[in-house]
């Protein structure tokens, strides 16, 4: 029966994830497939590799580093988080990846994007993370505050436009065992947002990313449906944060972020025994 860790983007938000993933290397709890979305995906590769506290230092130890996330970079490259910084300076050079580990690890680790003439959303698998890091910047491509990445000849944006929550394709790909880690509380309901309609002016040459931009609540409100009633078939299991995490988007406060990190740490413990007879039964 093969299972899954299903992480969540959000930004910043998304170090709650990292507080979750250092208790399963703590507690050696694999998974079989690793599916991440935007920050989740920067974030699922620590998981796969097997580097505990790296997804909490790569994302706090540099945040006075105006290459890694300033308005100055964002004029400078049109992306807010410096991109050659995040994806090739830090992984490669100040904070290495194990890229051997990751090889090793038999785990298939996918990093959700979204295409931008279809407006639809591809799970590629990341086969290498040194020569298949683009898709993990695609997905984590923030529209507005990020290029377009091209790889292969496709435009790719983030996988939060199209799918933020893939349970429904972790579930077509035969994943009977769901664990979901979300960067939002439970009673979370995702609004309409003028955020959301701006983009859609912007990138109004591409009319189906466009739409998928303007559709994003409803279909991520749609997922929250889902997960409840998979969770109520025991093929679904949620880690998500107690209440609303004091974080923006973009946040730079440290203390801010260690305890949200801390509070994913701490979720995670405390449903550590459910979590097990979850995945064992």
């Amino acid at each position: 029966m093969s299972n899954a860790l299903i992480l969540e983007g959000g930004g910043m938000r998304g170090i709650f994830a990292a507080g979750v993933i250092d208790y399963l290397l703590d507690q050696k709890i694999r998974f079989d497939n690793v599916i991440g979305v935007s920050a989740g995906a920067c974030h699922g590769c620590s998981y796969v590799c097997g580097q505990r506290g790296r997804a909490y230092a790569t994302a706090t130890d540099y945040l006075d580093d105006k290459n890694y996330c300033s308005l100055r970079s964002l004029r400078k490259t049109g992306d807010l988080f410096g991109a050659d910084f995040l994806y090739y300076k830090i992984p490669q050079e100040l904070y290495p990846i194990d890229n051997q580990a990751f090889l090793a690890s038999g785990i298939k680790f996918q990093a959700v994007v979204t295409n931008c003439e279809t407006g639809k959303a591809e799970y590629p698998v990341i086969e290498d993370m040194f020569r298949d890091i683009e898709y993990v910047r695609a997905s984590s491509s923030l529209p507005l505050l990020a290029n377009m990445v091209e790889i292969d000849g496709n435009l790719y944006m983030d996988g939060g436009i199209s799918d933020s929550i893939p349970l429904a394709q972790s579930l077509r790909q035969g994943n009977e065992k769901n664990v979901i880690v979300l960067t939002r509380p439970r009673d979370y309901r995702k609004k309409n947002s003028r955020i959301a309609s701006a983009a859609g002016l912007r990138y109004r040459k591409y009319p189906k990313m466009a739409a998928a931009l303007k559709n994003r609540s409803k279909v991520y409100n749609e997922t929250l449906d889902l997960i409840e009633k998979e969770e109520a078939a025991g093929r679904a299991f949620v880690i998500a944060p107690m209440g609303p995490l004091d974080i923006g988007r973009t946040e730079k406060d440290r203390g801010k972020l260690k305890a949200a990190y801390q509070e994913g740490y701490f979720v995670a413990e405390g449903l550590g025994a459910k979590l097990l007879a979850f995945l064992e039964g």
